[in-house]
């Protein structure tokens, strides 16, 4: 699954990629009931968080803060009361499943270690490269929320810029049920605004533990290009490029895997950034390591 040279200058032009046919109908239908396995075991009680993209926040930052070496569940705006007790079907009540599914789920760690990811990384000349999170992303038939205009750089910042994210559609992504629209070439801007999601310094009672650092960069809708996609097909994207998601108002779900990875050779991953590895979870190299 190495990219050919027609792709690296289409992704370097643009910051985006779509690889048609990444996985087969079968490895994605796995990874659906691999996910649904997880939802049929979790206990919602036990999981008291919403996950509102619209406008980046979390409620129980805590829980989000400390999800990069679980897997946790966050719902979608709407399915609680205010007693915290779930009013959908709780198949169709979460926004997304993060952030540690390529190490502690067997279906999802075989998919992002595959060698047609490490051949990926190969035609971006990675050469380190780290797998740092991944999520599964449900985007709820009617009730799936916009995903606004922004960065993944803002969130997961390395100096120099080597973030990556691997976008793998599990359903067909369609204009109807909030495929992907980007703005080709932003990635050649840099971080607009030089917007980032830290870690807030402030640790006083009842303060966020993220903030920005600057305030959201209006971008102009019509330079956005919608790129929708096949089941099983993947789009690559590269940290800086500016992309979005509509509501999904449709009666199709758009469930999708991603994950993040970044060249951890001669870069600096920002300390400030949310995910932290940890001693449970360190990020995972792609590559296997050869002994000293």
């Amino acid at each position: 699954m190495a990219l050919s040279t027609e792709q690296i200058s289409k992704f370097e032009k643009d910051g985006y990629l779509l690889v048609e046919d990444f996985l087969s109908a079968d490895d994605c239908d796995q990874l659906m009931s691999a996910c649904h396995n997880l939802v049929t075991d979790m206990k919602p009680e036990e999981h008291n968080t919403v996950f509102t993209t619209l406008e980046m926040k979390r409620t129980s930052d805590d829980y989000f803060m400390t999800s990069g070496d679980k897997i946790r569940f966050f719902f979608e705006d709407g399915a609680k009361d205010k007693e915290g007790n779930l009013i959908v079907d709780k198949h169709k009540s979460l926004n997304k499943i993060g952030h540690a599914l390529h190490v502690l789920n067997p279906a999802f760690r075989k998919v992002t270690f595959d060698n047609k990811v490490k051949e990926v990384a190969k035609s971006l000349k990675l050469e380190d490269p780290v797998i740092c999170q991944s999520m599964y992303i449900f985007k709820q038939p009617g009730i799936g929320g916009e995903v606004v205009p922004h960065q993944d750089a803002t969130f997961l910042n390395t100096t120099p810029m080597k973030l990556y994210g691997l976008w793998i559609a599990l359903e067909d992504a369609t204009l109807e049920n909030g495929c992907l629209w980007f703005m080709p070439g932003s990635h050649k801007d840099g971080l607009n605004g030089g917007r980032q999601m830290i870690r807030n310094p402030d640790k006083s009672e009842g303060q966020p533990l993220t903030m920005f650092t600057a305030p959201p960069v209006q971008y102009d809708n019509s330079k956005f290009i919608p790129v929708p996609v096949k089941k099983g097909s993947m789009v690559v994207i590269h940290g800086e490029v500016v992309h979005k998601s509509e509501p999904n108002k449709s009666n199709k779900s758009r469930q999708i895997y991603t994950f993040h990875l970044f060249d951890q050779k001669n870069t600096t991953y920002s300390k400030q950034n949310w995910l932290q590895p940890t001693a449970e979870v360190p990020f995972t190299p792609l590559y296997p390591t050869t002994p000293a």
